[in-house]
């Protein structure tokens, strides 16, 4: 663009940004599990490296030697009954976090804006306390996510294009069953009304998605989301 329809909007620094991305605990448990899986194609490479044939040398081959290994793993292991097998299947259910507005936000935060090279998140147009997850216990009905968001400015023409972003996010995230509801939060648009109707009209979104070079522009908005 030209011309920035915000000029100096406020900034958010991305370190102070709630997010799950940032306990150490995590990264520290990631690293370890990269380090050892790094410790075992190492260790199959060696094993190999003295043939005479090129091709076991190949990082890819490394990788088919793993995945053997981890089917030649699961054939030793022994037989489940079918009701140990349900058992199973039943922790694991029971053992499913279920979706909270944290895990909503680091979808989203992380969108970059149309206008700037900033993320929502750094812009505050999404913000953690704006985010509602109505969860309902029997899996097989609907559950909602509710998002609000703040426009930089209350005249910004790009609020329909930003939801829609958060929008192709979250549908491709999550589940078939969580009916998504984006609205402008009151008071932050002088069009907000008109706004939240297009932003949850099914047939207007259809279409917005049809589009090959508004779908290349929010594409563009999702690669820097983590």
């Amino acid at each position: 663009m030209s011309e920035f329809i915000n000029e100096n909007p406020d900034v958010l620094d991305e370190n102070l940004l709630p997010s799950r991305f940032k306990d150490k605990t995590d990264i520290i448990l990631d690293n370890d599990l990269k380090a050892e899986n790094l410790q075992r194609r190492m260790q199959l490479f060696s094993i190999h490296q003295n043939s005479d044939c090129q091709v076991y040398r190949s990082i890819e081959l490394v990788d088919r030697l793993l995945a053997q290994e981890e089917v030649l793993s699961k054939n030793d292991a022994p037989e489940l009954t079918d009701a140990e097998t349900e058992e199973d299947d039943d922790e694991s259910e029971e053992s499913e976090d279920p979706i909270d507005a944290q895990e909503i936000y680091d979808l989203i935060a992380y969108i970059s804006d149309p206008e700037h090279p900033l993320t929502l998140g750094q812009l505050a147009v999404v913000n953690l306390i704006d985010i509602e997850v109505r969860e309902n216990p029997d899996k097989t009905k609907i559950s909602e996510v509710l998002v609000k968001i703040t426009p930089t400015i209350t005249h910004c023409s790009l609020a329909t294009l930003i939801g829609l972003g958060i929008r192709v996010r979250l549908e491709r995230a999550l589940p078939a069953r969580y009916r998504i509801t984006i609205l402008l939060k009151q008071g932050s648009h002088q069009s907000e009304n008109q706004v939240n109707k297009q932003l949850n009209d099914k047939e207007r979104i259809a279409a917005a998605c049809e589009n090959d070079q508004l779908l290349g522009v929010v594409s563009k908005m999702l690669t820097t989301c983590k």
